[in-house]
């Protein structure tokens, strides 16, 4: 039993101290993440658009990226807003509901994208270790129903523990050393019994996020394995090139996110663990649209010839 009776008064609002204890460089700090957010959401936005109007990118492998810069478009609004809003006004309290609410589309992004990337794992297993049948496997069907089930799964997966979070009771502290409402934080500032919350969470996070990486790491088990059977080195590096990008952002991702919920959490690891924080929060999604667009030809070509037209139509209008 984890009640802890810290008083009668139920807190109603709680303080996210984010980098607070970093007053001098409150401004420097609001212009980084506000350019990353820029950044962010143009690239991701970008990548989408060129996959919807791009007919050389209507393939799986595709669809499944346009799905995920979607996804970091979302992602990144969840965190970064808020912490931008803190950064200018100093004003760093959020409401108890907000907060819980921010968490569930954080948590509900997080799982949606560990399916997404073992979507994304399992077509590159297809394309690369059973090319004959790929075409008939990961037919459009089969790949929206897979897409729509990663993002209804996703939202739904957490919905459980949102209810169960909605009724835990504050009573102070009410200091979240953190710059976005995370589950740890949020529920150790809970003078309610934790047990069925840490056990359902648990479930969850088990179900909805170590499973997509064992699916996510067993795919490319497979794929390295059908690679290094391959006779010539061209055809090693042709199968490889076509899964790097995937492999490093999969990397990346899992390795940050990995790291910073494995890390202890003691007082001088604190800040170690928000710079993790930082990395797959806000830096990840940074880093996707740039990865897939420098290491893949068709998606240089798109963009290139998107430029073209646009240059073409800018001077038509100039006439």
């Amino acid at each position: 039993m984890e009640n802890r009776d810290r008083g009668n008064q139920s807190v109603t609002e709680l303080i996210l101290l984010g980098f607070g204890n970093l007053p001098e460089l409150q401004t420097l700090l609001f212009l980084v993440f506000l350019v990353i957010y820029i950044v962010t959401m143009a690239r991701n936005i970008l990548i989408a658009a060129l996959v919807v109007a791009d007919q050389h990118l209507h393939t799986p492998m595709y669809f499944f990226l346009g799905n995920l810069s979607c996804l970091e478009t979302c992602y990144s609004s969840t965190v970064l807003p808020r912490m931008l809003a803190s950064l200018l006004t100093g004003d760093r309290t959020i409401s108890v509901s907000i907060c819980i609410t921010q968490f569930y589309f954080f948590s509900a992004l997080v799982a949606t994208e560990c399916f997404l990337l073992s979507m994304m794992s399992y077509d590159r297993y297809l394309a690369i270790c059973k090319p004959l049948h790929y075409a008939v496997l990961m037919n459009d069907r089969f790949c929206l129903q897979l897409t729509v089930g990663s993002w209804i799964t996703g939202f739904l997966a957490m919905i459980i523990i949102i209810i169960l979070m909605s009724q835990l009771i504050f009573c102070g502290p009410t200091e979240i050393n953190s710059f976005f409402c995370d589950f740890i934080p949020v529920i150790k500032l809970s003078c309610s019994d934790l047990h069925v919350l840490k056990v359902v969470a648990f479930i969850c996070s088990s179900v909805f996020s170590v499973i997509p990486f064992i699916l996510t790491l067993t795919s490319y088990m497979c794929i390295i394995i059908t690679i290094l059977r391959i006779p010539s080195t061209t055809g090693k590096q042709k199968a490889f090139s076509t899964c790097s990008s995937h492999l490093i952002v999969v990397t990346i991702y899992y390795g940050t996110l990995i790291i910073a919920y494995m890390l202890p959490k003691t007082d001088t690891l604190r800040n170690l663990n928000k710079i993790f924080s930082v990395f797959y929060t806000v830096v990840t999604p940074l880093l996707n649209p740039l990865i897939y667009s420098l290491r893949n030809k068709e998606v240089k070509e798109a963009l290139r010839k998107a430029l073209g037209k646009c240059v073409a139509f800018a001077r038509i209008m100039e006439m």
